[in-house]
């Protein structure tokens, strides 16, 4: 039987993309279920251009993807933002409160604004947010924006469900050195420098020299074409380098997928994605009460000195195995 939520859906029902996101991101096992069937009936053939979005807390995401977002809805693109709040490790609860400070994009038809906790999940995106990214292409958004939690140079998980990466930093956020760092500087496809105005005009100017003089020190990568990656000055609140933002992101699509990189970097996140769910599944068979019990009885015999650790953790995988 086909799920109720799957036409409305494809019509571009946000209150149904609303509901369809918070089933896949649901716990129950009936939900996953229903969440299952559901992404598995999703259309073929819609795809969006896929932005993932980092930055430092206090850098301007929010109001840079509300200016960004609102310059392309103006352009005739449906613009969906899922914002990934981070997570109490004391509570485990999120604020959630990115809508109250994109109120502006929160109100355009054409846009739609998904907070989602991140739970315990690492790499600066929520659990399902891959899952979350396929139901708003399918909803006939042609622009998603995952904006990550902004937990710094770990944060390269979205890498595996974006096309682009952008990474927006402040003035005077770092010099030349800081800008050759492993991790999240090489999977970024543009920098964007914000506040690029008022009294820190001159300041981001030289930040992004910066960063353009120690991207040129980086390694080339081979999906990316002459000039890439590059850093521009933006300036979320007057609205400066917005579209010469926008047609670098543009230009570097179409050379990917003029080159043939677009979709086999889908298909590579595609595999990746496959093996993650299976570590998720083999995860999730140790909260069952049974192996709980056996985990827990290894554990005190190992913690006693009954049991050598290898032998306790080869008895508990053959259990799994069997």
């Amino acid at each position: 039987m086909t799920d109720p939520l799957l036409d409305p859906l494809q019509d571009g029902d946000r209150r149904a993309l609303a509901r369809a996101i918070t089933l896949v991101e649901s716990t129950r096992p009936d939900h996953q279920d229903r969440a299952a069937a559901l992404l598995d009936a999703l259309p073929i053939g819609r795809e969006a251009l896929r932005i993932g979005l980092s930055g430092t807390p206090g850098v301007g995401k929010s109001t840079f993807i509300e200016a960004f977002g609102t310059m392309l809805t103006g352009q005739g693109h449906r613009v969906a933002v899922l914002a990934v709040d981070p997570s109490s490790a004391r509570t485990g609860g999120s604020i959630l409160g990115d809508k109250t400070r994109m109120d502006r994009l929160a109100r355009d038809p054409n846009a739609f604004i998904r907070p989602s906790p991140s739970a315990t999940h690492l790499g600066g995106v929520a659990r399902r947010s891959r899952e979350a990214v396929a139901l708003c292409e399918a909803a006939g958004y042609d622009v998603v924006l995952i904006e990550t939690v902004g937990v710094g140079q770990s944060e390269t998980m979205v890498a595996q469900m974006c096309d682009l990466f952008v990474l927006l930093l402040a003035p005077a956020g770092g010099d030349e050195l800081q800008g050759v760092k492993r991790g999240i500087m090489e999977i970024a496809d543009l920098i964007l420098v914000n506040k690029a105005d008022g009294d820190l005009k001159s300041s981001a100017t030289r930040t992004v020299a910066d960063y353009a003089g120690a991207l040129r020190l980086l390694r080339k990568r081979p999906t990316d074409p002459d000039g890439f990656p590059k850093a521009l000055p933006v300036s979320a609140v007057e609205g400066m380098g917005l579209d010469r933002a926008w047609e670098e992101m543009t230009a570097l699509a179409d050379w990917r997928r003029a080159e043939g990189h677009w979709q086999r970097t889908r298909a590579e996140q595609a595999a990746h994605w496959f093996a993650d769910e299976v570590r998720a599944g083999l995860l999730a068979r140790l909260s069952e009460p049974e192996t709980r019990a056996r985990m827990a009885r290894l554990s005190r015999e190992v913690a006693r000195g009954d049991r050598a650790v290898r032998a306790a953790a080869e008895e508990m995988l053959a259990a799994l195995r069997a």
